[in-house]
């Protein structure tokens, strides 16, 4: 394995004259391949609850978010600037620093009486680390599988596209074989069964998403049910056993040889889709300003993304300046 470039302990690299900014991932990357791939969307309800079940990371969900009132504007929009830390090239740290800086007034206390803050490192750093298992799994359960040392590979992207928020590098395991411990002991002691994470599961109701606006009601009424169940089937799929036991979830052997089935499956057909359309805007932006088309700036979340204008002020939304484009 390559040594991590923030040192054994998680500390900030450094040059000849102290520390240095840390770079930025670019097309030679693998998290450019799979983290901007639509295929992340299946697992968007996975990286949504492992998130939340994170105790300080749910009290501040249950207690400043209006996630569930806007479920899809507050998702797509948030591709954007998250999306934005990988694909921005030589503007992702100002962009990273977007990102923490809509945290910074997120605090409180829990029904526990526990204080919360989200921009602590632990907690930053959970957040983090489901959007890198994110990355691992689109490409190991959805896109062909991984080899050892791309694990490997993307562990240590995935430190680089970290320190790029400025945190401290204290909660970031030194290795791969380190994050999976790391892994394992936050969901077997750490995670907890809350009510942000059962609202995330809470698909019952779900409106239309986007990609389906043009569906008539009545419709989406007959659809919104085997594909809710097949969201929520493919979610208990990714979660690891010790999750899956805290939250009362059943996954069988022939559960899991279907999820196999269906990950080989999508990732044949997605071979058919050409590749620009493979990405999500901020993505393809990034390939294309990289392969030398033009490309004016960062793409910014189209207005049916926006929060509600009653809360567009407030320092922890995303609101682009000078204009929406998609």
């Amino acid at each position: 394995m390559t040594a991590s470039p923030h040192g054994p302990h998680g500390s900030h690299p450094t040059g000849p004259t102290g520390p240095r900014s840390p770079e930025p991932l670019g097309p030679d990357s693998l998290t450019w391949r799979w983290f901007g791939d639509w295929r992340g969307l299946l697992l968007a309800p996975w990286a949504g609850s492992m998130q939340n079940m994170h105790p300080e990371l749910g009290a501040g969900v249950a207690e400043h978010s209006h996630f569930f009132e806007e479920r899809w504007g507050r998702l797509f929009r948030s591709l954007y600037p998250i999306g934005g830390v990988v694909y921005d090239g030589p503007l992702a740290a100002r962009t990273a620093r977007e990102v923490r800086d809509y945290h910074a007034a997120i605090s409180g206390t829990d029904a526990h009486g526990r204080p919360y803050h989200a921009l602590d490192p632990g907690t930053f750093y959970w957040a983090h680390a489901t959007f890198f298992m994110l990355t691992v799994h689109v490409a190991e359960r959805f896109g062909g599988g991984l080899s050892e040392a791309q694990r490997r590979t993307l562990f240590d992207e995935h430190v680089r596209w970290y320190a790029l928020y400025g945190l401290s590098m204290k909660p970031v395991p030194g290795s791969w074989e380190e994050f999976r411990r790391y892994w394992d002991h936050m969901c077997a002691d750490v995670l907890e069964d809350n009510r942000p994470t059962r609202d995330v599961l809470n698909m019952r109701r779900i409106a239309r998403p986007p990609l389906l606006r043009w569906l008539p009601s009545p419709l989406w009424a007959l659809a919104r049910v085997p594909l809710v169940r097949l969201t929520l089937w493919i979610t208990v799929g990714l979660y690891p056993q010790t999750v899956r036991d805290r939250l009362g979830l059943r996954w069988t052997p022939h559960d899991e040889r279907l999820l196999l089935v269906l990950g080989r499956s999508v990732h044949h057909a997605w071979r058919y889709v050409p590749e620009r359309y493979r990405f999500h805007p901020r993505a393809r932006a990034g390939w294309d300003r990289e392969r030398g088309r033009s490309v004016p700036g960062p793409v910014e979340t189209p207005a049916r993304n926006l929060p509600p204008e009653d809360r567009r002020g407030l320092p922890q939304h995303y609101v682009p300046r000078g204009g929406l484009r998609d």
